[in-house]
């Protein structure tokens, strides 16, 4: 780097004041943009909405500034690498220089994609991958909303795929897809599509392009919206490597914009081969039935009157033979319930008989057994006034009655 003439005269006295403010002046100048490349550190905010920062590399550091309401579309972390742009100034009152930042941007795939893994797992953690969440997509959509640039390829590549395919009425969101203003765009556009409900699918789109261009689409605020969205959303950004964020909370992932116009309809010659092989199953399925219906017809035999007569007849006789039967099995049954019931008389008097006889018995076993028996051999029983027996002579009772077999005397 060549180095500058001096332009001030070495005699010149100048005070703190206007030596700071002639420094400030030279470096503003010399320096109305510039672009650093290195790591933040001591990351501080105020108060005031202001950032405060160091960013450095291996042999120096430099203050940075970035005012309140400058787009940050990534989080600032220690350690992390970064490229800054802006312009250098001086603050007088520390004798420092520092970088008024305009813009800041991520240096390096490495440090983007880290920052991607960190947000994918955060937003995974809340559920808003969830295959649980996947909506069927419609199989004949008449709508279908598009959220991208209006003036970009990728718009032109989804009409024109779709009017070859199956023409259906296309509603564009335009919003710009790449820079700051690029995820709060297409998350308004996802928005207004659920809001207005006037779409059946939407379709979320932007070219190739470098890591950086696509970070759009993996901010929080349209990952969100897809992932809210009540519609089906089809994500069609980038190329067929290229991974976003809502690609994981869209219903379906497109390789392309023109993958996802393919997705969203399908072609007139797939939806002629789809009715020729419906046309098939129905022509083979009545048929079927048609042929089965004809066997069933030519099973059933027609009979003449005389014969159907003439087996009816036959039934009758059968039925016939049958009651003659049964009718024959009764009588014969009730016959021996007469012949038993005639022998009943002489079954009776045998059984009055032997009941006499043994009731014979039992009496001459009671006469035996009685105590009349003894008395009737001379014995004698002695009862006091209360009607019991006296059987010792030692009792205190006074004898009253003494029954004898042929009678009861009182004492």
């Amino acid at each position: 780097m060549q180095k500058p003439e001096p332009f001030v005269s070495p005699d010149t006295v100048f005070s703190v004041t206007d030596a700071s403010a002639l420094l400030k002046g030279v470096v503003e100048t010399a320096f109305p943009r510039i672009r650093i490349r290195g790591e933040l550190s001591q990351i501080t905010r105020a108060t005031s909405g202001h950032m405060y920062m160091t960013i450095k590399d291996a042999g120096a550091a430099i203050s940075v500034i970035i005012w309140r309401g400058t787009p940050v579309n990534f989080r600032l972390e220690d350690g992390l690498e970064v490229i800054v742009t802006g312009r250098f100034t001086t603050y007088p009152a520390r004798s420092n220089y520092q970088i008024v930042v305009s813009e800041i941007e991520m240096a390096g795939a490495g440090a983007i994609l880290k920052m991607l893994e960190e947000r994918k797992r955060k937003l995974a953690a809340e559920g808003l991958f969830d295959a649980s969440r996947k909506k069927p997509l419609p199989r004949l959509p008449r709508r279908v909303g598009v959220v991208t640039s209006p003036t970009g390829a990728a718009f032109q590549d989804i009409q024109n795929r779709l009017r070859e395919r199956f023409p259906v009425h296309v509603i564009l969101y335009p919003a710009t897809v790449q820079g700051a203003t690029a995820a709060a765009e297409v998350a308004a556009g996802i928005e207004y599509f659920n809001r207005m409900n006037n779409v059946d699918v939407i379709i979320v789109a932007r070219g190739g392009g470098a890591l950086e261009d696509l970070l759009p689409f993996s901010e929080e605020v349209v990952v969100r919206a897809a992932a809210a969205s009540h519609i089906p959303l089809i994500s069609g950004v980038g190329h067929e490597p290229d991974w976003m964020l809502i690609d994981f909370a869209a219903d379906f992932r497109a390789p392309t914009p023109t993958g996802a116009a393919e997705t969203v309809v399908p072609t007139k010659l797939s939806l002629i081969q789809d009715l020729d092989n419906l046309w098939h199953r129905m022509s083979t399925n009545f048929t079927t039935r048609l042929t089965n219906a004809r066997g069933r017809l030519d099973a059933i035999s027609i009979k003449s009157p005389r014969q159907m007569v003439m087996e009816r007849t036959q039934r009758l006789d059968d039925l016939g033979r049958s009651m003659d039967i049964i009718m024959s099995a009764k009588i014969n049954s009730a016959n021996q319930k007469m012949e038993m019931m005639r022998t009943f008389p002489n079954v009776l008097q045998n059984s009055m008989a032997a009941l006499n006889q043994a009731v014979s018995h039992m009496g001459q076993m009671l006469n035996s057994l009685s105590y009349k028996s003894v008395l009737s051999r001379g014995y004698a029983i002695v009862r006091d006034s209360d009607g019991d027996i006296i059987s010792s002579a030692t009792t205190s009772a006074a004898p009253a009655t003494i029954e004898f077999a042929d009678g009861v005397i009182g004492v």
